[in-house]
């Protein structure tokens, strides 16, 4: 097969596909996002043989699905970013105590540095609370070759897999050599009674085998072709140790070269940790240095409790970065060396230019006649939720008070209102809404909240690149409706300039009313207008 230029991600998806994926379920979120779009595209143009694949409407729903596949024998990967796993960790977590017989693989990727993120946490610790293998590449062709080892390897361990990928290989092209496809599995339903009820008695059973499959995993990772150790020329005991995982592995190796000692290197592409060559590692040098993406967690795992065994540099110490990214600068200072040349440049005095909403986003328009509504008030609040109307919080708009994680912005509201402040409002996307808003407008429903929930309807999934929301726009009064919003505080009105005094008109009753009430405000994104007409312009020619 011909060499392919491809991201990181597209990557993982080419080795889903070519280890004979059947299905595929996401939810957008960068660094993810394009998996899921070239599995998409692949079902679009009927290539490489897979058959489903689908956003969700939040990644809880799209690993229950995926399980669903894999309970039919198939074979089925899971895309999401790393807070997403947050929101899938139930299935995720029981999913490790279910007879797997089609292979199930987690894409997940974390972003260091916190581009496009609202913190940084580092989904290696959710493989380990869950028992199973993360395999972890270092580069395109190792995302490639590990999606096909990782469905045999769930298939073989009888458990899910994750592939942790971050940012920079997420996002960054290189070429990569495909091997030959293998057939998709047949239909084969599995035993469920036997290994897919997680009923207590059975769940305790299956956690038993869970735990009795721990020390085949560790011979597996010991035995890995991804767990790599490199000794010194002189077979003798080294002044340094390095271990290194993920893309710590590519920086480190720009600069071994001007390292003045000799040393021993070990790098761990899967886990769990493999102990043997760690210890080997450990016995063979006189001092370690730990170079990972993300989290102290390895790092943790060897120094222990109270290690005095040998002197460990890392992060915990401050001689690894412990925030943002690595990268081949900051690994020179933590192997001694020095920095690197650069040219003295000194660009002037720029401009700051924060993240903004496009010029003629809908959402300026809805947040004008809400901001117009809170500087009449005495006393308000606005809770937002993660989506491009959270750059509203930014000058020179400065509505939303709050912004914590998807669908926060209604249950928070509600908290707030039941607290006793009076003119709580929530704002929140139509995709969001759909993602994870439905059952903190249950509750508001459930207790009569005196909660404005705002719905910012831009028709699509715009901060992750334009995709189709999960159900149609029109469609969103009467799911609202029938959660049960009364059907007269249930308003749709345009985002635009002209009606906004209307807006500020039903906004201001909606506030006064004692219970839960709903304001969309619809207009499609401008970016996806822009696309649609640039599409029809070129499909006239």
């Amino acid at each position: 097969m011909s060499d392919r230029a491809l991201l990181g991600d597209e990557a993982v998806a080419l080795g889903a596909m070519h280890a004979g994926l059947s299905s595929a379920y996401g939810y957008p979120g960068t660094p993810s996002t394009e998996i899921m779009e070239f599995l998409l595209e692949a079902v679009g143009t009927g290539g490489d043989g897979v058959l489903q694949a689908h956003w969700s409407s939040n990644e809880k729903t799209a690993f229950e699905e995926a399980l669903g596949a894999s309970f039919c024998g198939k074979r089925v990967l899971v895309t999401m970013k790393h807070v997403g796993l947050n929101v899938a960790a139930d299935p995720f977590m029981n999913a490790a105590l279910l007879d797997i017989k089609g292979g199930v693989v987690l894409a997940v990727a974390d972003d260091p540095g916190m581009h496009s993120s609202q913190n940084e946490q580092d989904s290696r610790y959710f493989a380990d609370f869950a028992m199973i293998p993360c395999l972890e590449p270092t580069s395109q062709q190792e995302a490639y070759d590990m999606t096909r080892s990782a469905f045999d390897l769930s298939e073989e361990l009888s458990v899910p897999v994750m592939i942790r990928l971050v940012t920079r290989l997420s996002h960054s092209r290189a070429s990569i050599k495909p091997s030959e496809p293998r057939p998709q599995n047949e239909l084969n339903k599995a035993d469920g009674r036997a290994g897919w009820t997680l009923l207590p008695a059975r769940a305790r059973r299956r956690y038993t085998e869970l735990i009795g499959k721990q020390e085949k995993m560790a011979f597996l990772s010991e035995e890995s072709i991804f767990n790599t150790m490199k000794t010194a020329v002189d077979s003798g005991r080294c002044e340094l140790g390095v271990i290194t995982t993920g893309l710590a592995r590519n920086y480190f190796n720009e600069s071994a070269g001007e390292i003045s000692v000799a040393y021993n290197h070990l790098h761990i592409g899967q886990s769990p940790w493999p102990v043997r060559k760690i210890r080997a590692l450990m016995d063979s040098s006189d001092r370690l240095l730990i170079l990972e993406e993300g989290m102290p967690f390895l790092e943790r795992y060897i120094r222990g409790i109270h290690s005095t065994v040998m002197p460990i540099d890392g992060k915990l110490n401050g001689k690894v970065v412990r925030q943002g990214e690595l990268d081949p600068d900051n690994i020179r200072e933590a192997l001694d060396l020095p920095a690197r040349p650069a040219l003295d440049f000194d660009p002037g005095a720029l401009p700051m230019r924060p993240p903004q909403l496009c010029r003629g986003c809908p959402h300026e328009d809805s947040y004008n006649f809400v901001k117009e509504v809170v500087e009449s008030l005495e006393q308000s609040i606005v809770t937002s939720d993660i989506g491009c109307y959270a750059l509203g919080v930014l000058p020179p708009l400065e509505v939303p008070e709050t912004v914590v994680c998807m669908g926060a912005s209604i249950s928070m509201a509600k908290g707030a209102a039941e607290a006793g402040h009076p003119n709580v409002m929530a704002v929140i996307g139509d995709s969001t809404f759909y993602h994870s808003g439905l059952t903190g407008l249950v509750d508001c429903v459930a207790d009569q909240a005196a909660v404005t929930v705002i719905i910012l309807d831009n028709s699509t999934v715009a901060m992750t690149g334009g995709q189709e929301t999960i159900l149609a726009s029109a469609r969103l009064p009467g799911v609202i409706e029938g959660l049960g919003i009364e059907k007269t505080h249930i308003h749709v009105v345009d985002a635009l300039k002209k009606v906004h005094n209307e807006n500020v008109a039903i906004l201001k009753k909606e506030l006064a009313y004692d219970g839960p009430s709903v304001i969309i405000t619809v207009r499609e994104c401008v970016e996806t207008l822009r696309k649609k007409i640039s599409a029809a312009a070129g499909a006239a020619k």
